[in-house]
This record gives structure tokens, C-alpha cells and sequence, in this order.
């Protein structure tokens, strides 16, 4: 692993990881077609669109909050906000939409995140938020974050009927 040109050292060792991560869960879904978008193993499962979804959320999220420093507009909150958290409002809300709808919104989020973070250099990277909070440990989390869906994800994939 390598830090990424164009960036700061750390940052570009972040990008690298992150980049990995949305690729390694965009090769898993990239073919699904809706119903296996939208496939629910049980009640109490998340579709593998909702979960991209909320990967979109949190990432908009946390770059919005520590790239730009402020709250997401009403128009943001409306069009990446929906799957912070997921809830049945949230997967009725979401069914129905071709995975590319998800990966479209993820490489829009993803863009943006990686042209701010050129903006950014190490040692804002290690500054303080408040005490025992960085900015390279919120990114640690989106990153670990997705990880831990990349999982998920291949749960309900290994699921879906034959």
C-alpha cells in the first residue's frame, strides 16, 4: 500500500484504503438487478441498496462536517441524508432504484471527499476536534464503516435465491 499522489502523506494512505474499499463493494453489487437491490433475507434485514445508501449518508456526512466545517442544506439532507439511519420508512423509501442509482450517488460523494481532502494536509489530519478526537480518526471510521458493510453486503448476497 502507497499513499496516493496528490496528497499529503497520511491523507493519501486514507484515500487508498478508502478508494479499495468502494471499489472491492462496487465489483460485489455492480450487476444486481433490482430485486436483488432490494432483497430482504427477513423482516428485520437491510437491502444491500439501502446499505449503499447509508454509505453514501455517512460519507456525505462527515465531509461535509470536517471538509467544509458546517451542516448539510435542507436540499443535502433531502438527497443524502435518507439512510443515516435505516428504518422501515427509510427501506420503503429506497426500494424499486437499480443499483447504479446507489453507485451514481457514491461516486458523486466520493468525488467531492477526494477533491477536499487535496485541500487538506497532515497536520490538519492529526489536529484535534475536541480532546482525543482527529480528523484522521473520523476518517478512520468512514473508512471501517464501509468495511464492515462490505461485509454485510456480502451476507445478503450470498442470500439472494437462486
Amino acid at each position: 500500500m502507497k499513499s496516493v499522489e496528490g496528497y499529503s502523506p497520511k491523507i493519501g494512505l486514507m484515500v487508498y484504503m478508502l478508494e479499495d474499499l468502494k471499489d472491492r463493494i462496487t465489483e460485489q453489487v455492480k450487476d444486481l438487478d433490482k430485486s436483488q437491490t432490494d432483497f430482504l433475507y427477513d423482516a428485520n434485514a437491510n437491502s444491500i441498496g439501502s446499505l449503499i445508501m447509508h454509505l453514501v449518508s455517512t460519507e456525505s456526512y462527515y465531509q461535509t462536517m470536517t471538509l467544509e466545517g458546517r451542516e448539510w442544506t435542507k436540499d443535502e439532507l433531502k438527497k443524502f441524508g435518507i439512510a443515516g439511519e435505516i428504518n422501515e420508512k427509510v427501506k420503503r423509501i429506497l426500494k424499486g432504484k437499480p443499483i447504479v442509482f446507489y453507485l451514481d450517488l457514491w461516486d458523486e460523494v466520493r468525488k467531492k471527499t477526494l477533491k477536499l481532502l487535496k485541500t487538506k494536509d497532515d497536520a490538519w489530519f492529526a489536529s484535534n476536534i475536541e480532546e482525543g478526537l482527529n480528523y484522521h480518526y473520523i476518517w478512520y471510521h468512514v473508512m471501517e464503516h464501509s468495511a464492515n458493510h462490505m461485509g454485510q453486503i456480502a451476507t445478503i448476497k450470498n442470500r439472494l435465491p437462486k
